[in-house]
C-alpha cells in the first residue's frame, strides 16, 4: 500500500524538477557564495592595511585621481583600489565557475546554456550601469558614495536576474539594496557596509544555499 502511494509522489517530484530545469538556470553553488564572500573580506583587509600603512584613518578613502603617491607601498589610492577590486572580482568569478560547474556536472547539466545566458544578461545590465555611475562618482570626487552605490546596483542586479534562478537570489538582492540605502546616511563608513554586504552576507547566504540545495 505504501509503495503505491510513494510512486505518484516521486513522479510529481520528477515532473516538478524537470519543469524547473527547463525554466531556471541551475543556480550558483552555495560554495560559490562562500568563496565570493571570503575574497571580498580579503579585499577589505588589504584596503585596511593600505590605509593603516599610509597613516590614515580607517574610514578615510582618498578621492584623488592622481596616479602618483608618496604612500609607503608606492601605489596611489585609485590604482590600488582598482587593482584590489579586480582581484576580488576575478577570485569570486573563479569560485563561481569552479563550484557551479562541479554542481552542474553532478546534476547532469551544462554550465552555459540559454537559461544561463539570460540570467547573465539580466545580471549584467544593472552592473554595467552601476559601474559607469561609480566612474562618474570618482570623476566628480564623490568617493564616499561609491560603497552605497555598489551595494544598491548589485542588489538590483540580483533582483533583475532572480527570475531566471531557482534559488532564492532575490532575498540576497533585497538585503544588499537595503544595506546600500542605509549606508547612504553614513558616508565615510562605506568600507564597513561593503564588508558586511559583499563579505558576510555572501558567506551566510552561500552557507544557507549549500545546506539547502548542494548537500544532498
Amino acid at each position: 500500500m505504501s509503495k503505491t502511494i510513494a510512486n505518484p509522489i516521486n513522479d510529481l517530484r520528477e515532473i516538478r524538477l524537470l519543469m524547473e530545469r527547463s525554466r531556471y538556470f541551475i543556480g550558483l553553488s552555495g560554495l560559490s557564495g562562500i568563496g565570493a564572500g571570503a575574497f571580498a573580506l580579503l579585499g577589505v583587509a588589504a584596503t585596511v592595511a593600505y590605509q593603516w600603512a599610509g597613516g590614515q584613518e580607517l574610514v578615510f578613502i582618498s578621492r584623488s585621481l592622481e596616479l602618483s603617491s608618496a604612500h609607503p607601498w608606492g601605489i596611489a589610492p585609485l590604482p590600488f583600489l582598482a587593482l584590489t577590486g579586480s582581484l576580488v572580482l576575478l577570485g569570486a568569478l573563479a569560485c563561481g565557475y569552479y563550484f557551479t560547474g562541479r554542481r552542474a556536472r553532478r546534476l547532469g547539466q551544462t554550465l552555459l546554456d540559454k537559461k544561463a545566458l539570460k540570467l547573465i544578461f539580466h545580471l549584467m545590465v544593472p552592473l554595467v550601469v552601476g559601474g559607469v555611475f561609480c566612474l562618474g562618482l570618482i570623476y566628480q570626487e564623490h568617493g564616499g558614495l561609491i560603497g552605497p552605490a555598489t551595494l544598491i546596483f548589485y542588489g538590483l542586479a540580483l533582483l533583475n536576474a532572480s527570475g531566471y534562478a531557482r534559488e532564492e537570489v532575490s532575498y540576497l538582492g533585497y538585503l544588499e539594496v537595503l544595506l546600500g540605502l542605509i549606508s547612504c546616511f553614513f558616508i565615510g563608513y562605506g568600507l564597513y557596509f561593503w564588508a558586511f554586504g559583499f563579505g558576510v552576507l555572501h558567506i551566510v547566504y552561500g552557507t544557507w544555499m549549500y545546506r539547502k540545495y548542494d548537500r544532498v
